[in-house]
């Protein structure tokens, strides 16, 4: 679709009249623009025949300017301009309208001073679990060492301790932590019987 873009530098001519709609807020109100021009004759700078347009603008730009334009305030708008020709008592009348598409103060008529519109953000209310930002990350644990561990438990109720760990966990034997490598593959040597003490 081909719009004629258009870009209007004039004064607001009415109030801003902002309403609700099923497709959104649109906001309404009339622009003056008129051209100025140097009399030679009285040698100074005179106004021209004013021309009207309608701008509309939807949703938040027209929310923006209801709260921000005042009338007689000098505006720049740029925009789409909608032509429609209607017959009013007969009589053949034409009007122009802009579809806003940015509207901001003339600057080169005083200063404005901007204030941004927060809003608020759904990603910073909702508590859904795929939300990557509330849900809370894993525990990470240590790295696992690098020197081969070795844990000692106490099983059955021998009091035989067995070693877990490394290479020696393919290997355990029951034993205590001093024996020699060659000792505790059989069964636990006997004690050596007790010798009876001589009467004196």
């Amino acid at each position: 679709m081909n719009d004629t873009l258009v870009t209007l530098v004039g004064n607001a001519a009415t109030r801003v009249e902002y309403r609700e709609t099923a497709t959104g807020g649109v906001a309404r109100f009339r622009l003056a623009v008129t051209p100025r021009r140097f009399d030679r004759q009285k040698d100074a700078w005179v106004d021209g025949h004013s021309s009207f347009y309608t701008v509309r603008a939807w949703r938040t730009l027209g929310l923006n300017l209801a709260s921000s334009v005042a009338v007689g305030e000098p505006l720049v708008v740029h925009g789409r301009l909608r032509v429609r020709d209607e017959d009013q008592d007969g009589q053949r009348r034409f009007s122009a309208d802009v579809e806003a598409i940015a509207v901001g103060h003339d600057l080169t008529r005083g200063t404005s001073a901007f204030r941004r519109v927060m809003k608020a953000n759904p990603s910073l209310t909702d508590s859904s679990p795929a939300d990557p930002f509330l849900t809370a990350p894993p525990p990470t644990s240590p790295p696992p060492s690098t020197a081969t561990s070795a844990t000692s438990a106490t099983a059955g109720t021998g009091g035989a301790d067995v070693v877990a760990g490394g290479d020696e966990a393919a290997g355990a034997r029951p034993g205590g932590a001093g024996e020699s490598p060659g000792e505790g593959r059989g069964a636990a040597p006997a004690e050596p019987p007790a010798v009876a003490a001589a009467a004196p």
